[in-house]
Parts: C-alpha cells; sequence; structure tokens
C-alpha cells in the first residue's frame, strides 16, 4: 500500500503496547520500520524495465526476512536516537520488529501480490481484500495514532488495531460475497470459468473488479455490492496468444522472456490491444472496474535486437470522462449508452 498508510499501520501495533514513557519512540520506529520495506523500490535497471517490478515486495517483503528487516532498523535508530528518548536496544527492536512485521501483511491484502513466502517459492499472494490506496482506512488510523502520541496513551493505538480488523473483516466479506455474485454472472452466461478475481476497485469496498477467464480469453464485470446489488457489464477480450498475436517474435530473444516475466507477475493475465498489435497488458487493472485496458503493459518491438528488452509503460487514464464514469458506478446510477463497453 502507500507509505502513509504502512507507516501509521507499523507505527499503531508497537504504541498499543508501549508504556506511556516509550509511546513518542515506539510510534516513530514502528512508523519508520513499518515504511522501510519499500525501499526494494531502489533497485532498478537503467536498461531492464522489469527488474524493478520483479524485486518489489519480494526479500524485505518475506516473512522470513522480518527479524533482519527489524534487526537492520533496530541498528539505525538505536544510533540516532537511544540517547534522546533513553530507550534500550531491547525495546528498539521489539518497536521496529512489530512494525516491521506488519508491512508485507498489508501489502498481501491488496491486489498487486506479494512474495511473502521467498525464498521457498516466488508466489504472490494477493489476499483482494482492500485496494492499494484507500483513505477511509488510512484517516481513521492517522486520526487514533496522533491521538496516541498526543494523549501518550497506547488505547488508542489499540484502537487503531480493532479498526484495522475490522475493516479487514469488511473486506473478506464483500470479498466473497462478490465472489459469489461473479460465480452467478458466469452461470447465467452458460460459462464455466477456469478462475476468478475480484477486487475493490480505487480507495472503497463499495465497487468491486470481477474478471473470471474462459477458454480463449477473460471477462470483466463491475459489481456495487451495497444493500442492494448493481452489476456493470463489461465485456470480453482474448488472452494473448504468442504463435498468432506475435508470430515474428524469437522465442529465444530477451524480448520472449520479457512476456514470461509480465506474465509471472500479471499471475498470466494478459491480452492483447486490440487497437495496437505491439502492446501487452496486464487486464487485471484498471481506472473503471469493468474496463479492461489495464494500467501498466510492455510494448514489443519487431525491429529490436535479439537482446533488447521490452519497454514498460503506465497506462493510467483519469480523464474528466472516466472519473464521472466511476463515480457515477459508486453512486449505483445508470451509465451513458455509450459507456457501457468494457473494452
Amino acid at each position: 500500500m502507500d507509505p502513509i498508510t504502512q507507516g501509521v499501520l507499523g507505527a499503531s501495533v508497537p504504541q498499543a503496547i508501549a508504556t506511556k514513557k516509550h509511546i513518542v519512540a515506539a510510534t516513530v520506529f514502528g512508523a519508520l520500520a513499518g515504511m522501510s520495506p519499500d525501499l526494494d523500490n531502489l533497485i532498478r535497471s537503467g536498461t531492464d524495465p522489469l527488474l524493478r517490478m520483479e524485486y518489489h515486495r519480494q526479500f524485505t517483503h518475506s516473512l522470513v526476512f522480518i527479524p533482519v528487516g527489524a534487526l537492520i532498523c533496530a541498528l539505525l535508530f538505536y544510533f540516532l536516537f537511544s540517547r534522546r528518548w533513553q530507550i534500550n536496544f531491547k525495546y528498539t527492536y521489539i518497536y521496529c520488529l512489530l512494525g516491521y512485521a506488519t508491512h508485507g501483511l498489508l501489502d498481501a491484502c491488496t491486489s498487486f501480490g506479494t512474495q511473502l513466502l521467498w525464498p521457498f517459492t516466488n508466489e504472490r499472494f494477493a489476499f483482494n481484500t482492500i485496494s492499494i490506496i484507500d483513505p477511509l482506512f488510512t484517516l481513521p488510523l492517522l486520526v487514533l495514532v496522533i491521538l496516541g502520541v498526543k494523549k501518550k496513551s497506547a488505547r488508542f493505538g489499540q484502537a487503531a488495531l480493532c479498526w484495522v480488523l475490522i475493516y479487514q473483516g469488511l473486506g473478506f466479506y464483500q470479498h466473497q460475497r462478490v465472489m459469489g455474485i461473479g460465480a452467478q454472472l458466469a452461470e447465467q452466461r452458460q460459462h464455466v470459468p477456469v478462475r476468478m478475481e475480484v477486487k475493490p476497485s480505487f480507495g472503497n469496498l463499495l465497487l468491486w473488479k470481477v474478471i473470471y477467464e474462459i477458454e480463449d480469453g477473460y471477462h470483466t464485470d463491475a459489481v456495487r455490492a451495497a444493500r442492494d446489488v448493481t452489476i456493470y457489464p463489461g465485456g470480453f477480450i482474448p488472452k494473448l496468444n504468442i504463435d498468432s498475436d506475435l508470430p515474428w517474435l524469437d522465442k529465444d530473444s530477451q524480448q520472449a522472456k520479457d512476456i514470461q516475466r509480465f506474465g509471472w507477475f500479471s499471475k498470466g493475465y494478459l491480452t492483447l490491444d486490440p487497437t495496437n498489435p505491439l502492446r501487452i497488458t496486464d487486464m487485471r487493472y484498471s481506472m473503471v472496474p469493468n474496463e479492461s485496458q489495464g494500467m501498466w503493459s510492455i510494448w514489443v518491438d519487431p525491429a529490436a535486437a535479439e537482446g533488447d528488452h521490452v519497454t514498460m509503460k503506465q497506462d493510467r487514464d483519469t480523464s474528466a470522462s472516466r472519473r464521472a464514469k466511476l463515480m457515477l458506478m459508486l453512486q449505483g446510477k445508470d451509465l451513458e449508452p455509450d459507456s457501457s463497453s468494457g473494452l
């Protein structure tokens, strides 16, 4: 998730057990340790655009790395702050350990995928119970953590943890509910899904994206899972078929290997842009949840040398028309007739 959320969640856990004397130190150490795993974003290459994608949410987010990452943070923070706050190394490490431990677990609740069990497996765990940015989750946490520091009371940290459990519980409930709705949609279309994913749209637990795979492609829909359910049908898009879509591609080239790497990242949800035969999209993510354009993609080049990498681009269309469409869905209102397509 975003750094602010990671910081306030990381702060709330040690704050919840800290003494009045240690409240400030516990909050600061927990917040900084809670954000520190995302330093893996610094691992990148000027020539290989997929390197950062491979290493982000990898070893720094793994469960087995938590004690090591916390130790690195504790050594640094003890050196910088021990005299100022009169805190020993034992408590410094405990607060860092609690803060660091929250990061990978929270990231795994989003849809991006986190390698929690590295190095034993490179599987990306994604529980899809919360959006990657969700102010409704973050702001109450932030307020409670700030109050905990001002009042020097662990009760606010404890209240923050209660809010985390409540919100994640609601996310799990909504996830299971929308999975059932998605299964009903597939059955109504006489489809037998190979697999299905549902994920919350940006910043809320009300509007969800449903994707299910059939033999030759993917269907997308949006579901507003309020008391009364509203369905926004999307559309069908074919799977990427390298043999037929990219017949010119050398299977031993770096570009072919990069497509495989991008496929691992996207869990295989790859499609070819119907308007651009050189653009390959991770169709799981879109600004409007019943669409499949994708928010990032890789571009291949028929003229590239055998060792050349693909190009990776972000494609975040946040135009006024798309924001308006998203708002209509959030409100459960009908879309304009020309806005119903999922392609």
